[in-house]
């Protein structure tokens, strides 16, 4: 190595120690509204979403089926997500079907998104999967009216899958 060629290199590692010690202060608020909005989407979850996706749970469960809620609102190292996962059971059979879940998660960019993934039993039929994207939300938009109406569609259409 030429003496040059170091010096060089100290100045390229020199600029940048210099660039990345003062951030822009665009940066910063971009970044805290950021975390305002997470913030904000996972307080809506929290209490909008997840009361009527415990409340279904509880429905299907006294009903015979399996489900169960997952909530990710708290974790600070992903988006604000709560999930109802629902596997049918056939009266007189503990197996046969798979299970379908229904995600509400934040995005960033489009707020609440409402994803369901219907699996189709397995009983005498091929199996088959069918993904989409139930809607998209505003995270101030999100009302219990509304989540009511996802989540009896997807009920409904795993029933009817099933």
């Amino acid at each position: 190595m030429t003496d040059a060629w170091l010096e060089k290199l100290r100045a390229i590692l020199k600029a940048y120690d210099e660039r990345s010690a003062r951030p822009p202060a665009v940066a910063k608020s971009a970044q805290k509204e950021a975390i305002r909005q997470r913030r904000a989407a996972g307080d809506r979850l929290r209490n909008v979403v997840r009361p009527v996706l415990q409340t279904v749970m509880a429905e299907l469960r006294s009903a015979g089926h399996e489900a169960s809620v997952q909530d990710y609102t708290d974790s600070d190292d992903v988006y604000p997500s709560v999930a109802l996962t629902f596997t049918p059971m056939a009266h007189g059979l503990s197996q046969g079907s798979l299970a379908s879940v229904l995600a509400f998660r934040y995005d960033p960019r489009r707020g609440i998104v409402v994803q369901r993934d219907i699996r189709a039993s397995a009983r005498g039929r091929m199996i088959s999967t069918g993904f989409d994207r139930g809607g998209t939300i505003g995270v101030d938009a999100v009302t219990t009216e509304w989540v009511e109406t996802k989540t009896l569609t997807f009920v409904d259409g795993v029933l009817k899958t099933n």
